[in-house]
């Protein structure tokens, strides 16, 4: 057992847990925490002696791994970790671009945080997240990671549906949707290649998976007469049916107006 081991508070805990036990999370947090910056992988194999130990080496890289996809820790882009309570987070809403890129717009203002199309596999416009800055990009611009979604803002998506090689998949309308949804062949509901569908969202992109839904309406084929304005109203959201309270209503008006409802009009 090493000295840093020793004082690790959760040693005997990992050492009833592992035949070769590593340092704990908690352990790995003070670490990063009492340290002046960021540290690598083999900064913390020198801090912990485990110079030479390939076991405890693998462990610690996969306990890093771990704790960096439960958002306890963040890898910047030279390897280096700090604790997720120490880094810059920012939370705000998700700005797509058209060439796979995208922002984070602050909810408490000022500048933008730039999105790489990797960091945005993860995102559609609209949603709220939370991103650590990592540094600044070529430009000079602020550039962040994912921590954290908080709110999905996309629960349909309109676009083109695409049948090619036996896969479907849908191109959103909307220039700030970059990614593709896929749509499973059973879920089709008779849509055909080339059509303007609407389509509800079962699984939200991740930065390993694309979206996938399923059509709920077929809006009509791609250069029909008005289609351009049914997508825009689908697109955005725009209240386009009457509530059942009011068609129920309309069906009681008589279509004639009476005569007691004429006197007094112009």
């Amino acid at each position: 057992m090493t000295q840093e081991t020793v004082n690790d508070p959760n040693a005997v805990q990992e050492a009833e847990k592992y035949d070769n036990p590593v340092a704990s999370r908690e352990f790995i947090l003070q670490l990063l925490s009492e340290h002046d910056g960021p540290l690598t992988l083999n900064r913390m194999i020198s801090h912990l002696l485990y110079d030479g130990d390939d076991e405890r080496i693998e462990g610690l890289s996969r306990r890093l791994r771990a704790m960096e996809r439960d958002g306890q820790v963040i890898r910047n882009r030279r390897g280096g970790y700090v604790p997720v309570t120490h880094a810059e987070l920012v939370r705000g809403r998700v700005l797509g671009h058209r060439d796979g890129f995208g922002f984070l717009v602050p909810d408490e203002g000022g500048d933008d945080v730039f999105l790489s199309p990797r960091v945005m596999r993860a995102l559609l416009n609209g949603d709220r997240a939370v991103v650590q800055v990592t540094g600044l990009d070529r430009r000079g611009r602020r550039e962040g990671n994912l921590v954290e979604v908080i709110e999905r803002a996309n629960a349909e998506i309109v676009g083109r549906i695409v049948l090619e090689a036996g896969i479907a998949f849908v191109v959103p309308d909307h220039a700030r949707m970059t990614q593709d949804v896929l749509i499973p062949m059973t879920d089709l509901h008779g849509a055909r290649d080339g059509q303007i569908v609407r389509v509800a969202l079962v699984e939200q992109p991740t930065l390993r998976h694309k979206p996938v839904g399923k059509v709920v309406e077929v809006l009509g084929d791609h250069m029909s007469p008005g289609m351009e304005i049914d997508v825009a109203i689908n697109s955005h959201g725009i209240p386009h049916e009457w509530p059942e309270a009011v068609l129920s209503a309309i069906d009681g008006l008589n279509p004639q107006v009476s005569e007691a409802d004429k006197s007094g009009r112009v």
